[in-house]
């Protein structure tokens, strides 16, 4: 057995305590992929699959529980696989595209879904970030498989039997499929896609197997043809030979979005004459190299793994859209034009998610990522015309507001470099101004620039979360045009706009509210009430988004004493969704934050997930710190129901790795990361620069959560933030860390975090 890790049992005074690791050499190995699989339509634990793939890779790969079509690709309650299946979905609600599946088969050939799907038990499966294994029951078969970039490999273990098959499905709403018998290939395409509105889609495969075929058939949906080669909404292959009993049959699988020759490219580029094993420890390697870029010790078991395992998710998306051509150049297909175009291009995320917390990680601990990111940017501009706010691939009419503009300015503002950003700003402005086609630019900017909000009675929904949202994003387009230069008479109009939240805050109840458009409020209100002028959320949950300019929230709320008393009754409030309306009925969210017990803390969902760091600006950031330690114990495990609801592109993931680190940001575009508490005695950033940040917190643990005093290279610090560039340059942090809270540290104003009104 592989030595994974080294743990000390600490015993005090009798008592035995968790065991506690002390070195993590092997990180890939502390991740569980099933994490957040125990998930349904009517409660997500994570809404995640278990991917074999590479860091942001262009395809996944996944076993397949759910129907074909069932955005519930794999759960974890689930008895039967029905194939494993190539796939790019970023969530269970954008369902997916660029997808087909491969499923061995004995005695009886069958090839539909239910024909083919075998019994599998937990027990018999072997889930890694590299590496997926299951003993299908039905058909007496081990199927293994890892991955690259663009390709996988696949080894399968017969039994002895005549009948051994491989049935490879291209799936419904065209594709095309055609077996070469001759050099034991199958090639074909698939054009199945959930989101609408991109150009000229197929994605292209090739198969090859190690074996002569002695039966090949092509089904029409299921219905056997009499060719080899076949166009149809359904083209499903099947090729036959006989096994001995333990014989491997290997397949090499590579897809593009180009061609089928940029499909046999990627395989030779990325597998060569590589074999199964060699292909599974160059994805180890790179899931280790990244995963190593931060190094943790001194944690419970279970913390490790949860650290781990999140940092895995925070990895995938958005997944490369581009390939390299014969020429050696980086090339795309584009959602837009449908041709192949030169550069970089990414799809498959959702920046009302992931502006908040996974692209300032990206920018703190893989900047060379999102610089390729920032690029394919460009690209989604030119081609398009607009920033994407969802792409999946392409243009998704999903969610709200303009937060491209975070992802734009935060990038620079945090000194990535080497890219046009002035195109990327010209195209903030473009989208600050005008509405374009799903969901890009500003639903209601003409309300938003002239009035100052967007009002509630105009048949716009959601007109205070996008309020709220366009109000940040004017923020980042302020700092970003600052940085840049741009004249005072340019910039001065986002930061004015900026303020618009103030518009939409209503004094007498003391929460944000939906306006009309004489000015007047909306009535009846609740703050407890779902959806209308929000989105997946109340007032409750909205109120605190200003991340911007917290300190004119306060001012707005009538201090600092007034604000912390607010921000406790979140946690004192009834978990109750209003009227239980939200679109008709009750959505998952509302059950998710219910069924957590935290009051009206919704933690499965975005909006509020910053709120816990905001006893910082007001003086008591000793409560910031007990409710980041409670729910970082309460509402995560490195378990199959171990989110609290959906993972989302790896922003509830990186809303845990932040807060282990010890911070969190809450405004990204202002450079700041606002003070949690540590979670790990030891936590090492091996930063792309070349540079360390060490994080100490030597008797940090269960019961010692607060902050007794900071140390910053030797010097005492008493900020209730770090900020971006000190933390590039590297150093080392110590926490001293108690059981109970100082509460004479940070409590001065010149402590608090940045606010646009404290701006001088």
């Amino acid at each position: 057995m592989k030595k994974l890790f080294l743990f000390t049992l600490l015993i005090l005074a009798g008592k035995t305590y968790a065991q506690q690791v002390n070195s993590v050499t092997d990180p890939v190995e502390w991740v569980n992929p099933l994490m957040g699989t125990d998930s349904k339509y009517e409660l997500s634990n994570g809404n995640t699959y278990p991917a074999v793939a590479v860091p942001w890779g262009m395809n996944f790969w996944v076993p397949q529980t759910g129907k074909m079509g069932d955005g519930w690709l794999y759960t974890y309650d689930a008895h039967k696989i029905r194939g494993f299946k190539q796939t790019h979905q970023p969530s269970p609600w954008m369902n997916d595209y660029g997808q087909f599946a491969i499923m061995p088969v004995t005695k009886h050939l069958k090839v539909t879904d239910d024909g083919r799907a075998s019994w599998f038990g937990h027990k018999a499966e072997i889930a890694k970030p590299y590496y997926y294994s299951v003993y299908l029951a039905e058909h007496d078969v081990i199927t293994e498989m890892t991955a690259t970039e663009r390709s996988a490999q696949f080894r399968f273990t017969f039994p002895q039997t005549d009948s051994s098959f491989v049935v490879i499905d291209a799936l419904d709403k065209g594709s095309y499929i055609k077996i070469l018998p001759g050099q034991k290939k199958i090639v074909g395409y698939s054009t199945k896609h959930a989101q609408g509105g991109i150009k000229n889609f197929k994605n292209y495969f090739v198969i090859y197997v190690d074996k002569p075929f002695t039966l090949s058939r092509v089904y029409n949906d299921s219905t056997l043809t009499d060719s080899t080669e076949l166009h149809a909404n359904r083209a499903i292959a099947a090729i036959g030979f006989k096994t001995i009993k333990g014989e491997k049959v290997h397949l090499r699988v590579a897809s593009s979005f180009i061609s089928l020759e940029q499909a046999e490219l990627n395989l030779k580029n990325e597998q060569g004459n590589d074999s199964f094993d060699a292909t599974e420890q160059k994805a180890k390697a790179l899931w280790n190299k990244n995963l190593s870029r931060i190094d943790v010790s001194g944690g419970s078991v279970d913390q490790v793994r949860t650290f781990y395992s999140c940092l895995y998710r925070m990895l995938f998306f958005p997944n490369k859209l581009y390939e390299t051509n014969a020429q050696g150049k980086i090339v795309h297909w584009s959602p837009y034009t449908g041709n192949t175009e030169p550069g970089y291009m990414f799809a498959g995320t959702g920046f009302w998610d992931t502006f908040r917390a996974l692209y300032p990680f990206l920018n703190l601990v893989y900047p060379s990522i999102d610089k390729e990111m920032q690029e394919g940017l460009i690209n989604d501009y030119k081609e398009g015309g607009w920033l994407p706010e969802w792409s999946s691939p392409g243009y998704s009419a999903v969610m709200i507001g303009n937060n491209s503009a975070s992802v734009v300015a935060d990038a620079y503002l945090k000194g990535i470099r080497g890219y046009d950003v002035g195109t990327l700003y010209q195209a903030l402005l473009h989208g600050a101004n005008n509405e374009g086609p799903n969901a890009t630019g500003r639903t209601g900017f003409e309300y938003y620039n002239s009035i100052g909000y967007i009002p509630v009675d105009v048949k716009i929904g959601e007109s205070a979360a996008r309020t709220l949202e366009y109000a940040y994003d004017d923020f980042s387009i302020y700092r970003l045009g600052k940085a840049l230069n741009r004249p005072a008479s340019e910039t001065d109009i986002y930061k004015k706009r900026s303020q618009n939240y103030k518009n939409i805050f209503d004094a007498s109840t003391g929460f944000m509210r939906g306006r009309n458009k004489d000015g007047s409020f909306q009535t009846p209100f609740s703050p407890y009430k779902w959806g209308g002028a929000f989105i997946e959320g109340n007032s409750w949950h909205y109120t605190w988004s200003v991340f911007h300019d917290i300190q004119g929230l306060i001012n707005l709320m009538g201090g600092n004493k007034p604000f912390v008393a607010k921000l406790d009754s979140v946690f004192t409030a009834p978990p109750v969704f209003g009227d239980k309306e939200y679109n008709g009925g009750v959505i998952h969210e509302m059950r998710e934050m219910q069924v957590a017990n935290m009051g009206q803390y919704a933690h499965g969902n975005q909006p509020i997930q910053h709120m816990l760091y905001l006893y910082n600006y007001a003086g008591e950031p000793w409560k910031s710190q007990y409710w980041v330690r409670y729910s970082m114990k309460k509402l995560y495990q490195p378990t199959p129901d171990g989110y609290c609801g959906d993972e989302d592109n790896g922003q509830t993931s990186a809303w845990y790795v932040f807060s282990a680190m010890g911070f969190y940001p809450v405004c990204p575009t202002s450079g700041q990361y606002v003070l949690g508490t540590p979670l790990f005695k030891n936590m090492t950033l091996n930063l792309e620069n070349g540079k360390k940040v060490v994080l100490n917190a030597p008797n940090n643990s269960d019961n010692n959560k607060y902050i007794q005093s900071i140390t910053v290279n030797g010097k005492p610090y008493n900020n209730n933030w770090f900020d971006h560039s000190t933390l590039l340059q590297g150093g080392v942090i110590n926490f001293s860390m108690s059981a109970q809270p100082n509460k004479q540290r940070g409590i001065q104003q010149v402590n608090f975090p940045y606010s646009l009104t404290n701006e001088k």
